[in-house]
């Protein structure tokens, strides 16, 4: 028998015995009290239910009236009825296997979604709500405009409608003006360990595209990697099966591919076609593998792979696919206050000569054949240690990351040294309480030209 069926079978039996002894105080029968069901109807003048007084009951009185006195005090039958049919129902459905609603931390990475996403998988039936937000003040260090954005406003909205089949969804409004829809799918929830999954879905690379909530990420802004080479936050059109083995989780899904025609120098953000309209010549597969040896700590990989071309990069009458392969390792800690993230991730072109010819792009402007990054990123809860400060969170963090967009071109293309660059961030990071983060840092940005733009950065963020 499980820890978790021991307990509640010993509340259960406490409840219980809790409603009896209730009863017995409202008046009920008591053969231990001396009243003999062959004891003589009192006398007249003497209070039904009591014998004439005897030196041995006089003896008795402060004991008896102490326990008059607890026998006195109010408790409520009904509730403890209630309660204890609560228990009992809860133990039944531990009983006939029905799967537990509680959605923990891994539970929700497993099943690739930030825990607030995951609102839906704790419902019943019916209804979910949940959200997050986040507003960014970026101070450059040089002549660029200063900016001030509310970066997104969230919503889930989800609808659990049996044990099998949920809808969830959630709708981004960006810079205060800008609706999108940033995933919407429904689930089929084919076994305890394994479901299939169509509609728009995020793409389950990286450590931030799939758990995006800023009350999540370290950092006032998500890594550049996983901006430029996972172009967070990254979601198509498609289906697939995911899963969670014990300490094993996967995601595999067929999506619709990037549209090359948008890549730049910069990456292949422009490449997402964010599920409207998408153009579908071309299709992908992506994945995800994750190992969970204790809670707290995961590492993994994943992949993505398919055509870019869409029908639209021809050259002399033939058409190329423009394949785009990109990959990543990942891991993650967290113990103790201590919270360490590391990932290098790798983007592959091919027909790059083909795609720069149509787009017009030339020299060091060119789409490159190869882009990778990676970062290590430590940060540290002051206050982990210390039981006085509940649910507060006080993290220092730095975060190290290279990222090169040109780190390997076609011939007769030359690299751009101003898109290979280090950056180096400090910050601190308080959550007041779980649900919100204030996140202050400065990034130094550097490069071989000495073009990189330093920034100062505040975020406040939330998620329910």
């Amino acid at each position: 028998m499980s820890v978790l069926r021991m307990r509640f079978l010993a509340v259960v039996s406490i409840a219980c015995l809790a409603l009896q002894g209730a009863a017995a105080a409202q008046g009920g029968p008591n053969l231990e009290d001396g009243a003999d069901a062959g004891e003589p109807a009192p006398a007249a003048g003497e209070s039904a239910g009591r014998r004439p007084a005897t030196p041995a009951d006089a003896e008795s009185e402060p004991a008896a009236a102490e326990g008059e006195e607890r026998q006195d005090d109010p408790i409520d039958i009904a509730e403890l009825e209630r309660r204890v049919e609560i228990l009992a129902e809860e133990l039944e459905r531990l009983r006939s296997g029905e799967p537990d609603r509680e959605v923990s931390v891994e539970r929700a990475r497993a099943l690739g979604l930030a825990p607030s996403a995951a609102a839906t998988y704790a419902q019943d039936a019916g209804v979910s709500i949940a959200g997050y937000g986040e507003m960014l003040y970026e101070n450059y260090a040089s002549d660029k405009t200063d900016r001030f954005d509310f970066l997104r406003a969230i919503l889930y909205a989800g609808y659990r409608f049996n044990d099998r089949f949920l809808f969830n969804s959630e709708i981004e409004v960006e810079h205060a003006k800008e609706i999108f829809v940033e995933f919407a799918y429904v689930d089929f929830l084919a076994t305890e360990n394994i479901g299939l999954r169509a509609g728009m879905l995020l793409v389950p690379m990286g450590l931030v595209n799939e758990f995006h909530e800023p009350t999540v990420f370290i950092g006032a802004e998500r890594p550049v990697t996983e901006q430029s080479i996972i172009p967070s936050t990254w979601r198509e059109n498609g289906g697939g099966i995911y899963g969670a083995f014990d300490k094993v989780a996967f995601r595999l899904y067929a999506v619709n591919g990037l549209n090359g025609s948008a890549f730049s120098s910069s990456g292949v953000r422009g490449g997402r076609q964010k599920g409207g309209k998408a153009k579908a010549n071309d299709f992908a597969v992506t994945g995800r593998l994750d190992f969970t040896p204790t809670p707290g700590m995961f590492f993994g990989a994943s992949f993505y792979t398919g055509g870019s071309g869409q029908g639209d990069i021809v050259v002399d009458e033939r058409n190329y696919g423009v394949r785009t392969s990109i990959f990543d390792v990942h891991a993650q800690v967290q113990a103790r206050g201590l919270d360490v993230r590391g990932l290098f991730a790798q983007a592959t072109l091919d027909d790059t000569a083909q795609l720069n010819q149509v787009l017009g792009l030339t020299g060091s402007s060119g789409v490159a054949e190869r882009m990778q990054g990676g970062y290590l990123q430590v940060g540290y809860d002051l206050l982990s240690q210390v039981a006085s400060t509940g649910d507060v969170a006080f993290t220092p963090y730095i975060r190290y990351e290279k990222v090169d967009t040109h780190a390997a071109l076609a011939a007769g293309f030359t690299r751009n040294p101003s898109k290979d660059n280090t950056y180096t961030t400090f910050g601190l990071e308080l959550k007041p309480t779980p649900g919100i983060v204030i996140k202050v840092d400065h990034m130094w940005v550097n490069n071989a030209v000495d073009s990189g733009v330093n920034q100062f950065n505040v975020n406040v963020g939330y998620a329910f």
